[in-house]
């Protein structure tokens, strides 16, 4: 099974049909630091000016007021970078095995268990009010904002608007404009402080805005749902509120891994070779949050581990290389220590990788290709 990038940066994974963007910039670690891309500042465009004209003119329509919209719009404008990286997001395919080395990493899992053990108390009301797993909220904490770290900070204003204007889900934006737009009517947030991904998802676990209209709960009674706050509470029920209300059986696991032979029910097993999964209808109900087997086992997997879980029992085949994820572990150290920098050591070969083995290469007067191999390994020592 290949996962796209669709499901490891900021980008909704089902459009209409999921709470969140499967922020994998959550699952994808990254420096936090540096502001926003030169791409992602407003950039002069006419006709995005007169399609945000044209929306203004039918916005009561909606209930919008001219208040809301004075305010909505003000310093917004169009973001090329957020339609280079809409139309961009099938450009990177990674397997099963790479998705879960990333999603439930040995950071992740440290960090998901002392985040847990921070708000423990606050986790266990929410699993007492809505039946939904503790661990399992945290996990999706996890993979959306790398609990908190990362929430995003494009306008969301300027986001959904320029996404509106591109056309090629122009409908499906469009509704997501209005929905940020009664947001910030209904004095949940400043205009200037609604921030989140690219594609508009919000908060410490990245609801878009009609998910926020339809499933955001205010759990500290401020009056206010705040997704946003250095405070994850209201997120923390929003997302619980929202697998609840989407069916969610309180006491039922999200599944487990199964052994070849095992007699069970609903069995998938993801990647040729790897590892099987008995799954239950709360898998399900992850699906809906972000529409994707290896979102959901990725959720599951990491909720087992912040619980004291141990790794996955069955390995994965080597890859279309021949190369297993030690060899490519080995293959990044390697090629770190001669002093071309992959940027980790996770067994995923990504840009950072490829990019030093093309270096590597060229320096070895080998022929670039920028691929890993058994050959290349065995060159490293």
């Amino acid at each position: 099974m290949n996962i796209t990038r669709r499901h490891f940066g900021f980008g909704l994974a089902a459009f209409g049909l999921s709470a969140c963007s499967s922020n994998l910039a959550s699952v994808q670690p990254q420096s936090s630091g540096g502001g926003l891309a030169a791409d992602l500042r407003p950039t002069p465009n006419a006709g995005y000016d007169a399609w945000v004209t044209s929306f203004k003119s039918r916005a009561g329509g909606y209930g919008i007021s001219d208040a809301t919209l004075r305010a909505g719009f003000r310093g917004t404008g169009y973001l090329p970078g957020v339609v280079k990286r809409d139309r961009n997001q099938t450009e990177f395919k990674r397997s099963l095995e790479d998705y879960l080395s990333i999603a439930a990493s040995d950071e992740r899992v440290s960090k998901g268990r002392a985040a847990f053990s921070k708000y423990r108390g606050t986790l266990n009301a929410l699993e007492a009010k809505y039946g939904v797993d503790a661990e399992i909220i945290t996990a999706i904490w996890g993979l959306e904002s790398f609990y908190g770290e990362r929430r995003g900070d494009v306008p969301v204003i300027s986001a959904t608007s320029t996404l509106a204007y591109d056309g090629r889900r122009g409908s499906f934006f469009e509704k997501q404009l209005v929905a940020a737009l009664k947001i910030i009517q209904n004095g949940d947030i400043p205009a200037s402080q609604m921030t989140g991904s690219w594609a508009g998802a919000m908060g410490h676990t990245q609801f878009i805005p009609t998910s926020y209209e339809s499933f955001a709960v205010d759990f500290t009674g401020d009056g206010r749902r705040d997704i946003w706050s250095s405070d994850p509470s209201d997120a923390l029920a929003s997302t619980a509120a929202y697998l609840q209300r989407n069916g969610w059986v309180r006491g039922k696991p999200w599944g487990k891994e199964v052994q070849p032979g095992a007699k069970a029910s609903n069995v998938i097993q993801p990647q040729q070779g790897g590892p099987r999964f008995a799954t239950t209808g709360n898998f399900k109900v992850i699906k809906r949050y972000n529409n994707s087997d290896a979102y959901a086992i990725g959720v599951g997997h990491l909720a087992d581990r912040i619980a004291g879980g141990g790794p996955l029992r069955t390995s994965f085949p080597p890859d279309s290389n021949g190369l297993t994820k030690d060899d490519r572990i080995s293959l990044q150290r390697g090629l770190t220590a001669k002093g071309f920098d992959t940027g980790g050591t996770d067994g995923v070969i990504g840009p950072n990788s490829r990019k030093a083995i093309s270096a590597y290469q060229s320096q070895q007067g080998l022929a670039v290709t920028g691929e890993p191999s058994i050959a290349l390994l065995n060159s490293l020592g």
